[in-house]
């Protein structure tokens, strides 16, 4: 099964590179015979196709692709709807072919991971199966683009928070491999970046590497609040349609004064590792300054800054797309930048330019994605050697550290943390968000109303409930209160009371409260150690639906923490 997901990720993978390519490069002719005029109309008719596509055949808004398979791993049983396989493949090409600033690597990830989850529901394969053969197509997909392996199983592993046991190891390379023998047989030897390292680790250059490092990451860190800060711009735009032209529009104006922006931006980076920075910054209004080295640092600079708004704008406008390769181009523009700074700044230093627009990249994927091994072994297989791995370690390192200490969430995880949905490596936390509310709740509980006598309570719901709980609810099922057997037990059998006590009398707000869809699992958990309580009531849009119990509650942590390890 692993071989196969990996077959048909890669089949996706290629698919979407070739769509694209095929697009761009149908449009590319005109572009330059316009002089680049016609980037101020691209963006808004790729956008505009999406919008027709989504609105008419789609018929529901399009989800970040990541981070749509981790919540339906975390919440779903890795359950992916069957219009996620082929919609990718339509929006993604339209939207890059046209000058969408985003990458193709998400969209590829979601169309393998759609059909690895209905061939896994076609073969009525279990859950945690199902989960592993999920992250088998994205190494697949990966593996595919960018021929990288190693890679492809440690973005698996890290992002998709998987046990690096031989459980999961040996699947994820077999769809590994899988992924690249599919991009051979199609692709022959093509690859992404045509490089071949010339110049090795220098002792010293160590310090700048280290620099390099905490440049990534505050980089790493404007990128992603530049990612939220423009999608909240947008929100006042309750119109898809308001949001496709004013999105358009400024996504063609940001391409026209800064061409490598269009697409992917593979060739950007393809540049600068030749050393040819001019033919990266394409024909721009400054092309009569660039032979002023400082003015294409500040050109190279303004490609580090706009990715990221160009990006965030394209999705916020209504394109789809991925955030891995916008964060290479922006790591690579900066890598680039930095070393051009030290090589004139006329103190003698000479550093290797490719080499740290390559390790720029690590840097930004290690601080955006919080997938350091990623970055380290990504650009040490573009590269065909470990000759860089210090280097890598050194400044992939440095930035994930300082960027996970000041942002505890990425661009893929930001809305999961809040909704209490997100998998990780610790097992406590994804035993937690695994467990489902509705299989904890209690509903044989025996109801009773304010207004009912002590008599009346006894009879009508103490002789014949199990339970020694009674929720007091209204004529709207609106929860007042709770009775417990121990508040009634030393005069339920004085008959004088029966008829002038009531339950309002009795009645008494319960310790705490779970309001379902809003708490988490860990939540709950945390209510229930905090109040002592055994029974807690759950409210669900205001009204009373059930108790959970501490004991069922810790009956089903431990057969899912058991049934999760296994």
């Amino acid at each position: 099964m692993s071989l196969f997901v990996g077959l048909i990720s890669g089949l996706a993978a290629v698919t979407l590179k070739n769509l694209t390519f095929f697009i761009r490069s149908s449009l590319e002719k005109g572009i330059v015979v316009s002089e680049n005029q016609l980037y101020f109309i691209l963006p808004v008719i790729g956008l505009a196709l999406v919008y027709l596509y989504v609105k008419y055949v789609h018929k529901h808004p399009l989800g970040h692709a990541v981070s749509s398979i981790l919540f339906s791993l975390s919440k779903n049983k890795g359950l992916l709807a069957l219009k996620k396989i082929y919609t990718p493949l339509i929006t993604a090409p339209l939207t890059v072919g046209f000058g969408g600033s985003v990458g193709l690597l998400g969209p590829a990830v979601e169309s393998g991971s759609a059909l690895s989850s209905n061939i896994s529901r076609l073969f009525h394969i279990d859950a945690k199966t199902r989960s592993l053969l999920i992250a088998c197509a994205s190494a697949g997909a990966i593996a595919s683009i960018f021929q990288s392996p190693i890679a492809a199983i440690v973005f698996a592993v890290e992002v998709f928070s998987l046990d690096f046991t031989m459980l999961s190891v040996l699947p994820l390379l077999l769809a590994s491999i899988s992924g690249v023998l599919t991009s051979y047989f199609f692709l022959g030897n093509e690859v992404l970046f045509n490089f071949s390292l010339t110049e090795g680790f220098e002792l010293n250059d160590t310090l700048f590497y280290v620099l390099l490092g905490i440049g990534t990451a505050f980089a790493s860190i404007y990128f992603t609040k530049m990612y939220f800060r423009i999608l909240k711009i947008f929100e006042p735009l309750k119109s898809p349609k308001y949001r496709l032209l004013v999105g358009g529009i400024a996504i063609g104006i940001m391409l026209y004064f800064i061409p490598p922006l269009y697409g992917e931006g593979f060739g950007f980076i393809n540049n600068l590792l030749e050393g040819n920075h001019i033919e990266a910054l394409g024909k721009t209004p400054f092309d009569a300054h660039l032979d002023n080295i400082w003015i294409v640092i500040l050109l190279l600079f303004g490609i580090t800054v706009f990715k990221a708004i160009a990006m965030t704008t394209t999705f916020a406008a209504g394109g789809a797309g991925g955030v891995f390769i916008p964060t290479m181009v922006m790591g690579s523009a900066l890598g680039n930048v930095v070393a051009k700074v030290i090589n004139n700044l006329g103190f003698g230093f000479e550093v290797s330019e490719s080499n740290f627009t390559l390790i720029g990249m690590a840097g930004l994927i290690a601080g955006v994605i919080h997938a350091p091994l990623t970055a380290i072994f990504l650009i040490a297989e573009i590269t065909g050697g470990y000759e860089l791995f210090v280097p890598l370690m050194i400044t992939a390192s440095i930035s994930y550290l300082i960027t996970k200490n000041t942002l505890d969430y990425t661009i893929y995880t930001k809305e999961l943390v809040q909704q209490g949905a997100l998998l990780t490596h610790n097992k406590d936390q994804t035993v937690l968000t695994l467990l489902q509310l509705d299989d904890v709740i209690e509903t044989n509980f025996k109801t009773v109303m304010p207004e009912m006598t002590l008599g009346e309570m006894l009879h009508k719901s103490v002789s014949k409930s199990t339970r020694n709980i009674f929720p007091v609810l209204d004529m709207d099922k609106k929860m007042q209160g709770i009775v417990l057997l121990d508040d009634i037990r030393e005069f339920m059998f004085n008959t004088e009371m029966y008829d002038s006590t009531f339950v309002k009398d009795l009645m008494h707000a319960p310790p705490e409260y779970i309001f379902y869809a809003e708490d988490s699992m860990k939540q709950v958990m945390t209510k229930f150690q905090d109040s002592g309580a055994w029974n807690l009531p759950v409210i669900k849009n205001g009204k009373y639906v059930g108790f959970i119990s501490k004991s069922k509650l810790l009956t089903a942590y431990r057969r899912k923490l058991i049934n999760y390890s296994s």
